[in-house]
């Protein structure tokens, strides 16, 4: 995978820069992208804590809900590293509220981010992909978007129509040496889940047949494998890796 391009939406957060740093071992050039004034989004302090660890990493602002926004920065990116030969869609927020409490604003929020957002940036670098006769694509869903979850009609929505969008344009683009995939975490290791009070967090924990919480870097390392070559028969597919908390 050498001298391939390689960008992550929501790549500076914890499962994000996870993600990142097995792309960039396969090896490959890395593009995190951050949402802009988030507080994970300052570029070069992140770029600096990569570079201390070994990896020649680069970080970009962009608002994957904006289309003429991520257009412009991926034809920043195509510029100064290439075309795009691998798209994680990792970007994602959450406004959860009970449907009768939920506001149109918190609906449309959620909506633009996670999957406008996948639209946006696939449709900027589909094309540049089939012309080169290979792309790799791995959209980041949910567990909540397989089963649903309680004050999330949002999020689970959105989640949801991930896989829809992944198996369609996996349809369209099967035959240029482009796959698109799924992955389906569920409840990660990471600051906003440790954040969550004590007594909920051991609810969730109850749910989890294995009796923890997923790693990073074992979403990281499913995604680096569906980047690779050796995927390329693997089209499609919704990968969950929840330990055990929703089979089917």
């Amino acid at each position: 995978m050498n001298g391939r391009v390689a960008v992550v939406t929501g790549g500076t957060g914890t499962i994000g820069t996870e993600i990142c740093r097995h792309l960039a071992a396969m090896p490959s050039r890395v593009v995190a992208l951050c949402r802009p004034r988030a507080l994970d989004c300052i570029t070069d302090a992140w770029e600096a804590a990569r570079k201390s660890e070994g990896y020649e990493m680069h970080a970009m602002e962009c608002d994957v809900t904006d289309f003429g926004h991520t257009t412009a920065v991926f034809e920043d990116i195509a510029r100064k590293y290439g075309g795009v030969d691998v798209l994680v869609n990792a970007a994602g927020v959450t406004s959860d509220a009970t449907l009768r409490r939920m506001t149109p604003e918190q609906w449309h929020t959620v909506l633009r981010t996670n999957l406008d957002g996948v639209f946006n940036t696939t449709r900027c670098i589909i094309e540049g992909m089939q012309d080169r006769g290979f792309g790799r694509i791995i959209n980041i869903s949910s567990v909540n978007g397989q089963k649903g979850q309680f004050g999330q009609a949002n999020y689970a929505a959105s989640k949801a129509g991930i896989h829809g969008f992944t198996m369609s344009v996996a349809r369209e683009v099967a035959k240029k040496g482009v796959t698109v995939n799924t992955v389906s975490p569920g409840y990660i290791e990471s600051p906003m889940i440790m954040s969550v009070p004590e007594e909920h967090r051991a609810k969730i924990l109850a749910e989890i047949p294995v009796g923890r919480f997923g790693r990073p870097s074992e979403v990281a390392r499913l995604i680096s494998f569906l980047a690779g070559d050796e995927a390329g028969f693997i089209t499609g597919a919704d990968f969950s890796i929840n330990g055990g908390q929703h089979m089917g």
